[in-house]
């Protein structure tokens, strides 16, 4: 499986961005879709999961409140809706595919190219 990471920009704190991720490939429906992010000089973080089968979420206490992750099976694509933006969120931001549900990084095998978001203050 193929993943393609796109919808980053530049926007200014408070405004929104929805980041897609399309998946060349069939997504399973034991798979996991996590969408992660890595700021200048940090370690790539955890931002939120969904479930394939059933849509389970999970999200990183930083953005939980402000970020929705959701899915369309029909599309084979997943998606991050992003609200309240903070210039703290600046990052890439990476999807990913697991065989788990986690929140670990390298429990995640197929990654994306990365769609880069700045938020101004």
């Amino acid at each position: 499986v193929q993943l393609q990471a796109s919808g980053g920009g530049l926007v200014q704190a408070g405004g929104s961005l929805r980041l897609s991720c399309a998946a060349s490939g069939r997504i399973f429906s034991s798979h996991t879709m996590g969408w992660f992010r890595q700021a200048p000089g940090k370690e790539r973080e955890f931002v939120a999961y969904i479930t394939w089968s059933y849509g389970r979420t999970d999200y990183a206490d930083s953005v939980k409140g402000r970020f929705t992750i959701s899915k369309s099976s029909a599309e084979n694509t997943v998606y991050l809706q992003m609200n309240s933006l903070k210039p703290e969120d600046t990052a890439v931001y990476y999807c990913a595919r697991s065989v788990q549900r986690s929140r670990i990084v390298g429990e995640y095998t197929n990654w994306g190219q990365g769609t880069q978001v700045t938020v101004s203050s």
